[in-house]
């Protein structure tokens, strides 16, 4: 995304939806996209994406993540502790994307994200149950599904100029 992108609030909304799936996700795929040409703003110069311990925690953090999913004493992710934490990584992806655009944004951006993962919360919840009724797949493998998706999402919606 070029300085002169101008839907920064959408992205903003996309990426916390994603959140809603997996929360550390695209804050993750942020970081690691840090020095992607044409991609700039405020946000690569916060101390979580500068520097390398930052960025490592990050994506540490997505794949802990990734994996905890799968237990079965996991709680779900419209319990109140993880739909809080979901809203503020959304939050905190929102604000970091709001700042590539013409206009430092990232109020709004931090609106959008954290509004964009708890619809994501609810909608992943129920479409992953549904998902798993209707094929009769254990809930691992339709989560194994939701990881990629929210991966090639996140990917495709912090890359796309």
């Amino acid at each position: 995304m070029a300085k002169n992108t101008k839907h920064t609030g959408t992205r903003a909304l996309l990426l916390g939806i994603l959140s809603g799936g997996r929360s550390a996700t695209p804050l993750a795929v942020l970081a690691l996209n840090r020095d992607h040409r044409g991609l700039s703003g405020a946000w690569q110069d916060w101390p979580m994406f500068r520097t390398d311990l930052g960025r490592g925690l990050l994506v540490a953090g997505a794949i802990g993540e990734i994996i905890g999913d799968k237990l079965p004493k996991t709680p779900n992710r419209i319990a109140g502790a993880g739909l809080i934490g979901r809203a503020g990584s959304g939050a905190l992806v929102g604000a970091a994307i709001a700042t590539t655009g013409k206009r430092d944004r990232r109020i709004e951006g931090a609106v959008l994200g954290a509004v964009g993962a708890i619809v994501g919360s609810y909608v992943g919840y129920f479409l992953r149950k549904a998902i798993g009724t209707t094929t009769g797949l254990r809930d691992p493998l339709v989560a194994l599904g939701e990881d990629a998706a929210v991966i090639a999402g996140s990917t495709k919606v912090i890359t796309t100029r």
